[in-house]
């Protein structure tokens, strides 16, 4: 049986990410290159052109990753963490990547490749107020009281924010207070141990 026919059985001839039917064909995941249906996910043109474009992903059609990352396939799940990954800087993104769980030989498959990923990191780091490096998923502790605008309550020094996200702005960290997912300024916050 080919790798193509495979993955039509596995997905019921289906897309393995958004589930549409139409224009299907096999996608080998970097950094894989052997041609086997376990290191394939089948998808439609959509999800195919929006993962070897990265730059041009409409985020509102990766909203079916909410179904598709429970897949029990190895590969899909894969695919799933490195679109979400991708668009961790969408708060409901960075949301399905807080509860999907991967075992951990598939989590550092997954880590292999990223989506859009070039050799050069040029992207500022967020830093907390003590220079320390802050990394989406970390916990930080506020150092000064902080008015919330809009929210109508004062964050208190002290207050400890859990899985925090990063945003497009190295001095911005975004974090659930009071129930509330706000945006705070990274040189107020101090990165728990």
């Amino acid at each position: 049986m080919s790798t193509e026919q495979s993955l039509l059985q596995r997905s019921n001839s289906k897309c393995e990410l958004c589930t549409a039917e139409q224009n299907l064909s096999v996608y080998n995941l970097p950094p894989e290159s052997e041609d086997s249906a376990e290191k394939s996910v089948l998808l439609c043109a959509t999800c195919l052109s929006q993962i070897t474009n990265p730059e041009a992903m409409d985020t509102n059609h990766w909203r079916c990753l909410n179904d598709s990352m429970w897949n029990p396939e190895p590969a899909v799940q894969v695919m799933a963490w490195r679109v979400l990954k991708h668009l961790s800087t969408e708060p409901w993104a960075q949301d399905l990547l807080d509860m999907l769980y991967l075992e951990p030989e598939i989590l550092s498959w997954a880590e292999a490749d990223s989506l859009g990923a070039s050799d050069a990191d040029d992207t500022v780091p967020t830093l907390d107020n003590n220079g320390t490096k802050l990394e989406a998923g970390d916990t930080v502790t506020l150092i000064k009281d902080l008015d919330v605008k809009g929210a109508g309550f004062t964050a208190k020094r002290g207050t400890v924010v859990k899985n925090i996200s990063l945003t497009d702005n190295p001095k911005h960290i975004e974090g659930r207070v009071n129930g509330v997912r706000i945006v705070l300024v990274a040189d107020y916050l101090k990165k728990a141990n």
